[in-house]
């Protein structure tokens, strides 16, 4: 059901931005199946981490027309190998990954920090915990 309403939304999609944690569940999620469901003048913006995409379909996805293009900042393998075909393509577009970084991070983490620190030296629950189950 899940994967039907993902194609179903990437034949929908003009851009398609990958933004969620790696997990089992989001390893591979765009392969073949996922690239051809999208349009021939989709993009695909992969900011969240490499192995979310299939490297070798996406590649042939953009020598193919199957698509019109992608915006990457990650890849299978980082930094991306000087003989990788994906420098080849002029409608991809290569950034690099420090979507996490804007003024007053360092005091924002500082924040979060101490009101956790509060927390558990108070015995509270502490905010922003990590699930193992989920993966994030």
């Amino acid at each position: 059901m899940l994967e039907c309403r993902l194609h179903g939304l990437l034949a929908e999609s003009d851009f398609v931005a990958l933004t969620l944690p790696l997990t089992g569940e989001s390893n591979e999620m765009i392969g073949e199946a996922e690239l051809r469901a999208m349009k021939p003048t989709a993009y695909l913006i992969n900011a969240a981490r490499g192995p979310m995409v299939n490297e070798q379909t996406l590649i042939r996805a953009l020598d193919e027309g199957w698509i019109r293009g992608a915006g990457l900042g990650v890849f299978a393998s980082e930094p991306l190998p000087a003989d990788s075909l994906l420098w080849e393509f002029s409608n991809v577009i290569y950034s690099p990954h420090v979507a996490g970084y804007m003024e007053g991070y360092g005091a924002g983490a500082t924040e979060l920090f101490l009101e956790n620190l509060r927390r558990y030296l108070g015995g509270e629950k502490l905010g922003n915990t990590v699930s193992k189950k989920k993966g994030y």
